[in-house]
């Protein structure tokens, strides 16, 4: 049992967390096996997400010490959260990959900023590409048309080898 300066504790680490995150995640994991948390918790740590399971009612605090008017006792089943403050898509696509996997844990909503989303919202924002994907597809984007020149001034190069060397077996 924790002591109430332990669970103040608690909750104003969350509050902090939450404060300085970029994207939350709020799932339902009743039923998960101890072994597919473990797993679930040792992929979201090395993308240095945190996951901690609380009880609601601390966790509410904590939301409404971040500034957040979201009550967790009306999320149904046994609620953990996923804290990310780095990229705001990784959080969702790894639980959602999980969720894909085991029927037993279930996404029950998030907040990204300070807008709080749905399920569906937070299913939406798992299928986006994370930051380094769409960099990747910004510098081939800016890439291309640099590739393109360098092609056609190589082509008109060609063309011109191609020219002296039939002159050349001509003569």
């Amino acid at each position: 049992m924790q002591t109430k300066l332990q669970k103040k504790e608690i909750v104003k680490d969350l509050a902090q967390k939450i404060k300085n995150s970029k994207a939350v995640v709020f799932s339902d994991f009743k039923g998960l096996s101890v072994k597919d948390m473990t797993i679930l918790r040792s992929e979201l740590r090395e993308k240095n997400i945190d996951f901690k399971v609380l009880k609601k009612t601390l966790m509410t605090l904590a939301l409404k010490d971040a500034g957040i008017e979201m009550d967790a006792k009306k999320m149904e089943g046994q609620i953990a959260v996923a804290v990310s403050s780095g990229d705001e898509v990784e959080a969702s696509k790894i639980i959602a990959k999980m969720a894909k996997v085991n029927e037993n844990l279930k996404i029950s909503g998030g907040i990204l900023g300070k807008k709080i989303l749905s399920r569906e919202e937070v299913m939406a924002l798992s299928k986006l590409p994370s930051k380094e994907e769409l960099l990747a597809k910004l510098v081939g984007t800016l890439n291309a048309p640099v590739s393109g020149f360098v092609n056609v001034l190589a082509g008109n190069l060609r063309g011109l080898v191609q020219v002296l060397k039939s002159i050349s077996e001509v003569k």
